[in-house]
């Protein structure tokens, strides 16, 4: 009788299942040692009209926590007297071209939206205004960015002429002035590296282009800024993949994952042996437009919720999850129009009943971030409706690579003890005889009062599967109890 431990350890689904790491990481997240769970997506806010297609916070001089969000046809201001989504559109509202989106930015005291070449770029001054209005001046742009004391945007519409390889920068510390050559204001174009796919700002801007990645250096007069191809021959292939923090840029590109850093201009790939065969078989590549990503800066992980060859429409139905701190990777299936980072004004415990007039019914924990305000979390909108991922933790499915307990030999497997924390679990082992024969899994066993769950499978190969529902916190490894039974 042999006892050993098999550990969840790294999901990497394009290697072979056996000896892999974990050859499945479903509805949880990466830690140092195993999974821990992801939370359920829950309403923050009632629906806006339509499909919200961005979302942001801004903190205004004084403090007050203002969030924002757009949709097609309209801009709208978190109310947590009500919590509604208020319209605060300009007047007439908006028609957004197809496929694009809302970008926000803070610059000082204004917000700032761009949604594309068709609307113009839109303000609000926090604090004061009640409505956005039309930025005179600025030009129109898909993307938009803070780069020291400049708004920045890229691959715009000016004169009546598309530039989809222009940036272009206002005036110094002045979001108001556009006048190339007046204040420093001026702008740029990128050749031969395609389209203008983001911005990242900072001290330094990162330019995304669908073939290469240029650094953006503020040197002053004449210049202005100074522009360094340091990616050529790669780039974004998706604009909604671009996802930051600090100086450390996530996106992808036609092969797969990456992270690039502004510091050392210089991409490294995350995804490759990983995950990138598996993904590049499973994004819907139709619906590019429905990618988005975001940094959950307090989990340590980026996250791209993106359609899948499996979704039955449009809606995103997927995520994936990468642990920047840990490099591993899991997955999700989480159907949701998009996700993103923000923080918010946070509720009284009168104001709660905004959310849900019965102290039973509410499905978020009164110690949650998100009721806490000013709090920096991750979210994102189902339904048409802010959300937050700060609900119950998911079911999850996790599954240990492919283990021989007697190489050479059959072996008997008749136990299994997860090692797993909270919630219910229940076990389930497979079993084949030849790397070439499919690999079926018996029944779910529960755990019995000796702590183990009992199965019988008889193969040369196994592995085991741990179904985690409930209040469960922690997913380590398992202890497997296996006995030789013969070469054959």
């Amino acid at each position: 009788m042999t006892l050993f431990s098999v550990p969840l350890g790294e999901w990497i689904p394009d290697q072979p299942d056996l000896e892999n790491g974990t050859t499945e990481a479903k509805n949880c997240v990466p830690a140092a040692k195993g999974y821990v769970p992801l939370k359920t997506l829950t309403d923050y806010s009632l629906a806006a009209d339509g499909t919200i297609l961005e979302i942001t916070a801004a903190k205004s001089a004084g403090g007050v926590v203002s969030l924002f969000a757009g949709d097609t046809t309209k801009l709208y201001k978190h109310n947590t007297a009500t919590n509604a989504l208020d319209n605060v559109s300009k007047s007439g509202n908006y028609s957004l071209a197809t496929n694009d989106r809302w970008q926000f930015i803070q610059f000082g005291t204004k917000e700032i939206a761009v949604s594309g070449h068709t609307v113009n770029t839109q303000n609000f001054t926090l604090g004061t205004s009640s409505l956005f209005s039309d930025l005179a001046g600025a030009p129109r742009s898909k993307y938009i960015g803070v780069v020291r004391d400049f708004v920045v945007m890229g691959n715009i519409y000016e004169s009546s002429t598309a530039h989809a390889t222009r940036v272009r920068w206002s005036a110094i510390d002045d979001e108001t002035g556009w006048t190339v050559g007046t204040n420093q204001s001026d702008f740029q174009n990128i050749p031969d590296a395609g389209h203008i796919q983001g911005i990242v700002g900072g001290e330094n801007g990162t330019i995304f282009l669908e073939r290469g990645i240029a650094r953006m250096s503020y040197v002053g007069s004449p210049l202005i800024f100074q522009f360094d191809m340091t990616e050529t021959g790669r780039g974004c292939a998706i604009p909604g993949s671009i996802c930051n923090i600090g100086a450390l840029s996530f996106y992808f590109s036609d092969d797969g994952f990456y992270a690039y850093s502004n510091t050392s201009g210089e991409s490294q790939p995350i995804g490759a042996e990983k995950i990138n065969r598996t993904m590049l078989a499973d994004i819907d590549r139709s619906y590019d437009s429905k990618m988005t990503s975001a940094i959950d800066p307090l989990n340590q992980i980026a996250v791209w919720s993106y359609v899948s060859n499996d979704a039955s429409g449009s809606t995103p139905d997927k995520l994936l999850i990468y642990n920047y701190a840990i490099n591993r990777w899991s997955r999700a299936e989480v159907d949701c129009d998009m996700i993103a980072p923000f923080f918010d004004a946070g509720y009284t415990l009168e104001g709660m009943d905004t959310i849900n007039a019965s102290i039973d019914a509410h499905t978020i924990s009164f110690d949650s971030d998100s009721l806490k305000g000013g709090t920096y979390f991750f979210g994102g909108s189902a339904s048409n409706k802010v959300s937050t991922f700060n609900g119950a933790a998911m079911a999850a499915t996790i599954e240990t690579g492919e283990f021989a307990a007697n190489k050479g030999k059959f072996s008997l497997v008749t136990q299994v003890q997860p090692n797993t924390e909270g919630g219910t679990v229940t076990a389930q082992i497979s079993g084949r005889s030849r790397q070439q024969d499919a690999a079926s899994f018996d029944s779910a066993q529960s755990l019995n009062a000796a702590g183990f769950c009992p199965v019988r499978n008889n193969s040369r190969f196994h592995k085991v599967r741990l179904n985690l529902s409930g209040a469960w916190t922690q997913a380590q490894s398992v202890e497997v109890e296996a006995s030789a039974a013969g070469s054959r």
